[in-house]
Formats: structure tokens, C-alpha cells, sequence
């Protein structure tokens, strides 16, 4: 248990070395640490902040439209969710970098303080490192399949999955499984 252990924490200590965010690069292309290629963990700790700061910095920003820029960011290849999101721009309105304005309703338009324009202007080559690796994994692991395609895939995969752990199936539920899933595959050929 010790040496693998070891071996999965060297294999990340290298993907992290290559990218910087939980992935491995071979050849020149990347492939993400989790199962199925995507990514394993995206940011270093503390470079969600930077990247935030960053896109709130060339223009005030709702939550939202944070994650749909850092989504952008990475072609479509990873999006950041409410859960990390949130609680890091709290962090940031707490340390006085950012300040929220809500207008109609809840959502809050958050943008940056002097105070966070100074933080970010003295962490310059790190932002810009972070977003260099962004472009990077963008480039070589980006253009993809659709966001909407890879979640649409891990759907069949989990229903699947959920399914056979219930239990053997007999032969009528076997007919049924691969008749659904070979409906599937020749609809999408002839898409």
C-alpha cells in the first residue's frame, strides 16, 4: 500500500511539474489525471485567487460569469463550480481585494479594490505563469469534445454503472441494455 501510494503521489508530483494542474503531459499532448482524461486538480493552492482577481480586474464580474470565463479559459475543458467559486471570492472580499455590489436581486457584481489591484500588480509573474498554463492545457487538451457532450457521457457511463451494481442481469435486461446503447451509438454515427 506504501509504494503505491508513492507511485500515485510521484506520478502527480510529475504531472504537476509539467502543467502545474493534475494532469500529465505525453507528447505534446495533455491528459488529465482524473478517469476518463479529464482533469484531476486544475489549480495550485491559492491560484484560484490570483485567477479571479485577474478576470475581475479587466472588468467587473457576477459569480456566474466567472465560471464561464475560466471555462473559456480552458476550452471548454474544465469549469469551475459554485462550490470553489464562492467561498474564494468571499475569501477575497474578507482580505479587502474585491468589493460586491448587489443590484437587482441577489447576484453580486464583484470588482477589484485598490487594495486588490496593488495585490495583483505585485503577483504579476505568477498570475501571468498560471495563465500561461491555462493557454498551454487549453491548446493541447482543449477543442474536444462539447462540455455538454462529456457530461452527456459520464450520464450513460454512471446509469450504466448504477444499474449493473444492482445485481446480475438476465438475458431480457442484457437485450435491452445493448439494444438502448447500440440505438445510441448509430444515432450518433449518423449525426
Amino acid at each position: 500500500m506504501l509504494f503505491r501510494h508513492r507511485r500515485i503521489c510521484g506520478e502527480r508530483r510529475q504531472a504537476r511539474d509539467d502543467f502545474g494542474f493534475g494532469g500529465e503531459r505525453r507528447g505534446d499532448h495533455y491528459r488529465g489525471a482524473g478517469r476518463g482524461g479529464r482533469l484531476g486538480r486544475v489549480f495550485d493552492h491559492g491560484d484560484l485567487r490570483y485567477v479571479l482577481l485577474h478576470l475581475i480586474a479587466e472588468k467587473p464580474r457576477h459569480g456566474y460569469e466567472l465560471i464561464k470565463a475560466i471555462e473559456e479559459k480552458f476550452g471548454g475543458m474544465y469549469s469551475p463550480s459554485p462550490g470553489v467559486i464562492y467561498p474564494t471570492l468571499t475569501l477575497l472580499e474578507e482580505l479587502a481585494y474585491l468589493r460586491a455590489e448587489t443590484g437587482d436581486g441577489t447576484k453580486k457584481l464583484y470588482s477589484l479594490t485598490d487594495e486588490g489591484g496593488n495585490f495583483l500588480a505585485a503577483n504579476r509573474a505568477t498570475v501571468d505563469a498560471i495563465f500561461d498554463r491555462i493557454a498551454e492545457a487549453s491548446r493541447a487538451y482543449g477543442g474536444g469534445p462539447a462540455p455538454e457532450i462529456r457530461r452527456a457521457l459520464h450520464n450513460l457511463e454512471l446509469a450504466l454503472s448504477l444499474r449493473l451494481g444492482k445485481g446480475p442481469v438476465d438475458q431480457a435486461q442484457v437485450s435491452t441494455i445493448t439494444a438502448a446503447l447500440d440505438r445510441a451509438a448509430a444515432d450518433i454515427e449518423r449525426s
